[in-house]
């Protein structure tokens, strides 16, 4: 998934990101709520992880702008008040869900991941296809019963062709969904990363290629 991190603590920003990417996220970070606006604006995150005592713009104006922009992300809003009152006035803005700090990062994880599967239409909780089983929850691979270890790029990239369910995805939703805003379009990324996909997946080959529209696993 696309995730977005709106806080104003760097250490706890890079953490935060850290660990979603070691989840197989593709995550961008953002330092105050103007930034993460901006962000938002621009780009087509699964989940904002929103800080909600944010500089340049509140955490709750961000949110607000979220919602009326129709935009499909999901919202965990994080805060230091712990106060039944602060929850529910989070909530009330908008978000989807709340987690007062501090934190265990795991749980946020899961939280991020439950959110995501809301922020697109609803697949089954195991991927199956051409003989492939994908478990995003233990980040496991099988083709034909046997274990296929993939990195988390590798991963990602499975994750999105098996979600389309047999249609096409073009090289730049890969890039939207498995990459972050740092990532330079030009430099072969995608191609580089099914090529590898295909050798760890074996034969006979199952990730196809479109001609000039993208890939799919028929």
């Amino acid at each position: 998934m696309r995730v977005l991190v709106v806080e104003d603590e760097r250490v706890l920003a890079d953490a935060t990101a850290e660990w979603l990417r070691g989840e197989a996220h593709a995550v961008d970070v953002a330092l105050d709520g103007a930034a993460g606006w901006e962000r938002i604006a621009t780009n087509d995150y699964d989940v904002v992880v929103l800080d909600r005592d944010l500089p340049r713009m509140h955490g709750d104006e961000v949110c607000r702008r979220l919602v009326a922009s129709k935009a499909t992300a999901r919202v965990l809003m994080l805060t230091a008040a712990a106060e039944i009152g602060d929850r529910v006035a989070g909530l009330s803005l908008g978000a989807d869900d709340y987690l007062p700090k501090p934190f265990a990062f795991a749980e946020l994880a899961a939280r991020v991941q439950a959110l995501g599967r809301r922020s697109r239409p609803a697949v089954p909780p195991v991927l199956r296809r051409g003989g492939i089983t994908l478990d995003p929850a233990r980040r496991e691979v099988f083709r034909d019963n046997r274990y296929v270890p993939l990195s988390r790029k590798e991963f990602a990239v499975l994750t999105e062709l098996l979600r389309a369910d047999g249609a096409v995805v073009s090289a730049e939703q890969l890039l939207e969904k498995a990459w972050d805003e740092h990532i330079d379009p030009f430099t072969g990324s995608v191609r580089f990363t099914i090529l590898k996909l295909r050798r760890k997946l074996g034969d006979p080959p199952i990730v196809r290629t479109v001609p000039g529209v993208g890939y799919q696993i028929p």
